[in-house]
């Protein structure tokens, strides 16, 4: 009888831990030297009000060389805010400054280094569908892009 209390507590713990991290307001986002992110997707609650993302660059490269952010908009424009990211440089996080395609973004970090920032669901809702996230680095938005989903 005890074991068997044990186990379905055991098991609505787990169950009630699951269903937390799924309505989390807040991910944990990696990059790397190899310029990759660790998820494809962001899924968004829409009953959060706000929602963290929290990069670490796993890597060891400097923020000169193989620097990480994360940028926010919409994947119609995705192309321009990278292009004219590029221009703005380093000192502007390649993200040109005043960007209205821009919804949120991060800084620039370099090996070893993390940075977190918050967007308010509320300019997600209005910015409609479909949403990316992509590094601005000069080159890595090739590869390091991924959609953003509200649920």
């Amino acid at each position: 009888m005890f074991r068997k209390l044990i186990l379905a507590s055991t098991l609505a713990l787990g169950a009630a831990g699951a269903a937390h991290a799924a309505g989390s307001c807040s991910v944990n986002l990696e990059g790397n030297d190899a310029m990759r992110y660790n998820m494809a997707n962001i899924d968004v609650p829409k009953s959060c009000s706000s929602f963290t993302i929290n990069l670490k660059h796993t890597g060891k490269m400097a923020k000169n060389v193989m620097g990480h952010n994360v940028v926010v908009a919409k994947a119609a424009d995705m192309n321009g805010i990278d292009a004219d990211g590029i221009k703005a440089g380093l000192a502007a996080d390649y993200v040109k400054t005043g960007d209205t395609r821009v919804i949120a973004h991060s800084k620039v970090v370099g090996g070893g280094e993390s940075t977190s920032f918050s967007i308010p669901v509320a300019k997600l809702t209005a910015a409609g569908a479909p949403l990316s996230f992509f590094c601005s680095f000069p080159g890595h938005a090739a590869l390091m892009k991924g959609t953003l989903t509200l649920k």
